[in-house]
């Protein structure tokens, strides 16, 4: 009797030193801001700490635990109609070091103890903008396509792309909401490339960090003001932007948009609006359900 006793406080024993702390994650992706916010989080109890004197070791799990959580959100990221980050991953045309390294670029918030002082958790907050930056792998720009036949067009600032509704798929009968990605494609109804990543001038220094469109709501495009804009968009479209409905989405996750060819001419058919495409100066509208959601693990 002695003897099972002995064992079974060895096992228990065993239990508490090898248990793994409760670790856990919560966050949003936002696609209209460009930022993966994270909060993660670490049950005191769990590791077999108590405050004060545990507070140092419980920071240092807290921080040292952060790739491996933050690691199924970045994989799971959207990079185009067709690949996430993991997808990439898997190809080789990206390392999970790359990765991690814009992980660790984090900004973050010192940890903090809850009101009960049950638990410690940190903020961290990644840009979007430098995860699609690393994707840029071209020196030059693409081309804009042109045409034979270029119509009479105004010289734009900009070009405001709106895809709130329901829009066919193309190839199939149903309809669905368009979806934010890092690199969306435009695509004219005839169904010719107009605009993708590598159109995007990066060689100026300071555009490799813009992403090749901004993604907003419905709402900033009817402020009061004489361009209707918000400051925001002004900022990256200007005041005189070509406004155009998509008619449809593309690819096998709805990132693509279609325009009418006739919408796509006003772009192709002047240098000076071709060049809006290599600065990258597109804003997509789309719904606000699409353009944010959360993720716990």
């Amino acid at each position: 009797m002695k003897k099972s006793v002995t064992i079974f406080i060895l096992f228990f024993i065993s239990l508490n030193v090898f248990a793994q702390p409760k670790l856990g994650i919560s966050g949003t992706v936002e696609w209209d801001s460009m930022r993966l916010n994270a909060n993660t989080s670490l049950d005191l109890t769990s590791a077999g700490l108590r405050l004060p004197s545990g507070r140092t070791q419980a920071e240092s799990i807290l921080n040292s635990g952060f790739l491996n959580l933050i690691r199924p959100s970045l994989l799971e990221l959207q990079v185009d109609s067709s690949s996430t980050i993991g997808d990439l991953i898997f190809r080789g045309e990206l390392s999970l070091f790359e990765v991690e390294a814009l992980a660790l670029r984090a900004s973050s918030i010192a940890p903090a103890l809850s009101p009960d002082m049950l638990n410690i958790s940190s903020f961290y907050s990644i840009s979007l903008d430098s995860i699609s930056s690393a994707l840029l792998r071209h020196n030059r720009p693409n081309p804009a396509a042109r045409t034979l036949n270029p119509v009479s067009t105004a010289q734009y600032t900009g070009i405001i792309i709106i895809a709130v509704e329901n829009l066919p798929v193309y190839g199939m009968r149903g309809t669905t909401l368009a979806v934010p990605c890092l690199f969306p494609k435009i695509w004219d109804s005839e169904m010719n490339l107009i605009y993708e990543r590598t159109m995007l001038d990066t060689t100026i220094p300071a555009r490799r960090n813009t992403p090749i469109v901004k993604y907003s709501t419905i709402n900033s495009i009817f402020q009061n003001n004489p361009s209707g804009l918000s400051p925001e968009l002004i900022e990256i479209v200007g005041e005189r932007p070509l406004r155009i409905f998509a008619r449809g989405v593309f690819g096998i996750i709805p990132t693509d948009l279609i325009i009418d060819r006739e919408d796509a001419l006003l772009i192709i058919s002047s240098d000076e609006n071709r060049r809006l495409l290599s600065e990258g100066k597109v804003v997509i509208i789309l719904d606000e359900s699409v353009l944010r959601y959360e993720f716990l693990y």
